[in-house]
């Protein structure tokens, strides 16, 4: 048996020498192995040539059988690789339907389907929806690029402002080469750059009354990233009257907080915390009072955060509840925030 292997290793070798082709060696060595199995059915027991090739017909029928196994599992799994591979080119980086996913995104967001909170069906609410961020500065910048990294598959951003030279210490959302471009487009424009399986909806304008109740009606979620009170009261009013869950941010200096306005779900809203807008003065802007670079970044991302856990449904979210960042002691708490009767904008009474 082992003279006949050993043929079969110098036809493979010296063919490869000769550069045959392979499907030629192949034959060559199905010709030696028909060869050898009819050795061993036509000549009696005892046989000189039956002995030199083992004696037996049974070694080399099993040695067919593995090899005809071989050949058919390699056959069966090139099938399958091309059928695969016909597939990916049919979607791969092309728009997918709205809910179904391309072979790039389901490897994009594979760190998000792993996970038992979220999976696919998880994945798939996030394409879904929509969220609306108001403002395009400092909270809006992390939160706007982790939305869209994410997957959230619509995503809305309002601005009326131009990025400048003294934002970018924060607003990392923007680049040098954008000052004095809007800041919608700026954003859009590295949204699209992070992730271009999402949509993105630029809206340079400042908020009115008519605008917010119309923009906030076409999204799930808003995020609130202002500096303003003004734009805080409307976009709340308009949160409290179409059901929506309002994520808000603020900073100053060292400090942040987050917490999520939803009286659909007996939650307080934002007037029932700040009933009135403070006198001037007691609370000054970023520009006035400054920000460290990088508050802005941990508040952003809390606030892109409880996004998702509302829209996957996971965890427990910042309902009723305010999350305070203290970045110069590297401290965090929480306090308890409770729905007020008499509140102007969402109380019973």
């Amino acid at each position: 048996m082992g003279a006949v292997l050993a043929a079969a290793a110098a036809i493979w070798g010296i063919g490869a020498v000769m550069k045959t082709p392979t499907s030629v060696r192949w034959t060559m060595l199905g010709v030696l192995y028909l060869a050898v199995v009819m050795m061993q059915l036509v000549f009696p027991d005892g046989h000189p040539l039956r002995e030199a090739t083992g004696g037996s017909i049974a070694p080399w029928l099993i040695l067919g059988v593995i090899v005809l196994l071989v050949f058919g599992y390699r056959k069966a799994l090139n099938w399958l690789r091309a059928r695969a591979d016909a597939q990916s080119e049919d979607t791969q980086d092309a728009p997918a339907k709205t809910g179904s996913f391309s072979e790039t995104e389901l490897n994009r967001y594979a760190r998000h389907i792993v996970m038992r909170e979220i999976g696919g069906p998880g994945q798939k609410k996030l394409k879904q929806a929509k969220v609306l961020v108001i403002g395009a500065g400092g909270l809006g910048s992390p939160a706007l690029l982790y939305l869209a990294a994410a997957g959230v598959g619509t995503i809305g951003v309002v601005d009326d402002d131009e990025v400048d030279n003294s934002n970018l210490q924060r607003q990392v959302i923007h680049q040098d080469a954008g000052i004095g471009m809007p800041k919608v487009h700026s954003a859009a424009a590295a949204m699209r750059a992070q992730n271009p399986f999402v949509e993105v909806r630029p809206y340079l304008r400042r908020l009115s009354e008519q605008d917010a109740q119309t923009l906030i009606a076409d999204y799930d979620i808003v995020l609130d990233g202002t500096d303003n009170f003004e734009t805080r009261y409307l976009v709340n009013a308009a949160c409290v009257a179409q059901g929506k869950p309002l994520i808000s941010g603020a900073l100053t200096q060292w400090e942040g907080q987050v917490s999520v306005f939803d009286p659909a779900h007996d939650a307080p809203c934002y007037q029932c915390i700040f009933p009135e807008a403070p006198a001037p003065g007691l609370s000054p802007s970023c520009a006035e009072a400054g920000v460290i670079g990088p508050l802005p970044g941990v508040i952003g991302s809390i606030m892109a955060m409880e996004a998702v856990k509302i829209i996957v449904r996971a965890g427990a979210v910042l309902r009723g509840e305010m999350l305070i960042y203290d970045g110069l002691y590297g401290e965090t708490r929480k306090i308890g925030l409770k729905r007020r009767s008499d509140c102007p904008c969402c109380g019973t009474k």
